[in-house]
């Protein structure tokens, strides 16, 4: 008798999953190391504050070796780090002597706050605190859906408040569905809420802080166009989400999600939701005094950067004020390391849970740490090779002519497929900014306004491709589709498209 054919199924093929930041930045500086010997070598000349001067182009010999040239690919990583620059020669090296080169200060500046943020979630404070917002509000839905996501948006802004999110979904997604709406109603209140805070970055340090620093200007620089920016744009989300969520309240059947089995229990949804808002725990003394405590420290970080007479007077070369603190990254990450031991004993976290908290969270943040080190080895490539300057003679002539409003704006769209191949924020500005900043001075544009146009792009992007966590992770929470969400998503994402050109477009005309 013949055998019985086999009843095994044949092995699924792998998924293709998208490479990491580390893995993309990793072939990018490979790739960049390749095209320097194809690339010619140039360089502008500069003027007093070291910003090339248009129309000055000229061919120079790099004067490398390719032993040289294969030294810069090993050492492109500490470069990164701690590259010094020639004042003489302007290359990039370890020993060098001369002005930091690499990203040492924004890397521990991230370590920094990493540790301070990790401190505030163990205390728990924040998590209750949007949790008694959450109770209180949850017999008036559509004031519900703006609190919880103009707080979600202020987190957003002041400190890239995003993968935190994700912690959100059960308590949001009951409460939602108790109200009358529906699971996309949740997604939309926790990604838009926080995504749109994202996108109008005023201080966040992982997007305006970082694409600041590469840029060579103040973290302050820019922050009314993008406090404006945020304002807008905040307030057209929070009326999108709840006028999708009134219309499903008003229409189950015109909900974009559907309902799960038990979704349509109208009555048992809201005594559970009820039931589980009554055992949110109290927010105590202790988690409010580390409420206002972090509420201060963030405060007194945007008083410390921001360049007040700048601001006040609308004059870029003002006298700076008696009271400016002028702080950059060692400063602020002094701040936030202090702020941590600050926030840990008004939590009276003891000695040991305190120190393993900080040693934790500085160990959270040390990928984008290493991102960000990566990106700007690459540019440590560029400029020894001297290709830096090439590379801004060939748009040189794109930009010239051009309006500084619609530079602003191609500033935007440029940075959109740049997004999707590099959805770390750190990364894509430290890669990016190099380039990007000194088109503004050609095209007579303040580099603040290129910041904002990056970080714009940036966000926008993240609000709804499958590379980000936040994203997908989110709808698989809420037991939404990506496609529905897509559905759900695309026509707000297309009025914030139009208001960030007006934006940028108006920001680069008016200063």
């Amino acid at each position: 008798m013949a055998p019985a054919p086999s009843q095994e199924k044949p092995p699924e093929k792998a998924k293709f999953t998208f490479p990491s930041a580390l893995t993309v930045l990793a072939v990018v500086t490979v790739a960049v190391w390749l095209l320097a010997f194809l690339v010619p070598s140039g360089q502008y000349d500069r003027n007093k504050s070291g910003a090339p001067v248009e129309g000055s182009y000229h061919r120079v010999d790099s004067g490398q070796s390719f032993v040289d040239r294969l030294n810069d690919l090993f050492l492109s990583p500490v470069n990164g780090l701690y590259g010094i620059q020639d004042e003489k020669t302007s290359l990039v090296a370890p020993d060098n002597t001369g002005s930091l080169y690499g990203s040492a200060g924004v890397v521990l500046f991230v370590l920094a706050i990493g540790a301070f943020i990790t401190v505030v979630f163990a205390t728990g404070a924040l998590d209750r605190g949007i949790g008694r917002l959450a109770h209180r509000l949850r017999e008036r839905g559509a004031l519900l859906i703006a609190g919880v996501m103009v707080v979600f948006s202020l987190l957003g802004t002041v400190e890239g408040f995003a993968e935190e999110t994700l912690g959100f979904y059960g308590l949001i997604v009951p409460l939602m569905l108790a109200l009358g709406y529906d699971r996309m109603t949740a997604v939309g209140v926790i990604i838009l809420g926080a995504g749109v805070g994202v996108l109008c970055s005023t201080v966040n340090p992982f997007a305006t802080g970082v694409a600041s620093s590469a840029a060579g200007i103040s973290l302050g620089d820019g922050i009314v166009l993008r406090s404006a920016m945020w304002i807008v744009l905040t307030g057209v989300t929070v009326a999108y989400v709840i006028r999708y969520a009134q219309r499903v309240r008003r229409d189950p059947e015109r909900s974009l999600s559907g309902f799960l089995p038990g979704d349509r229990d109208r009555d048992q949804d809201r005594e559970r939701a009820s039931d589980d808002a009554s055992e949110v725990p109290e927010l105590t003394g202790l988690h409010q005094a580390v409420l206002v405590t972090t509420g201060l420290v963030f405060a007194f970080m945007i008083f410390s950067v921001v360049p007040w007479s700048s601001a006040l007077t609308g004059k870029a070369d003002a006298t700076p004020y008696g009271f400016e603190l002028g702080w950059s990254f060692p400063q602020l990450a002094a701040l936030f390391l202090g702020a941590a031991v600050l926030v840990g004993l008004v939590a009276r976290m003891g000695e040991q849970r305190l120190s393993s908290t900080i040693i934790q969270g500085a160990a959270d943040f040390v990928s984008p740490a290493l991102v960000i080190l990566l990106a700007r080895g690459v540019t440590t490539i560029m400029n020894n090779s001297r290709i830096t300057d090439t590379v801004l003679h060939s748009i040189e002539g794109v930009v010239k002519g051009t309006s500084s409003g619609l530079f602003a704006v191609i500033v935007f769209l440029v940075n959109l497929p740049l997004a999707f191949l590099i959805p770390s924020t750190s990364g894509h500005a430290t890669l990016a900014m190099p380039i990007l900043a000194p088109l503004a001075d050609f095209a007579g544009v303040p580099r603040a306004v290129v910041v904002t146009a990056w970080q714009a792009a940036s966000g926008w992007m993240n609000l709804w491709v499958p590379t980000t966590a936040v994203t997908i992770g989110g709808v698989a929470l809420a037991k939404v589709g990506y496609d529905k969400y897509l559905r759900f998503v695309w026509p707000l994402l297309a009025v914030l498209a139009v208001l960030i050109c007006g934006f940028v477009a108006l920001g680069a005309v008016a200063t």
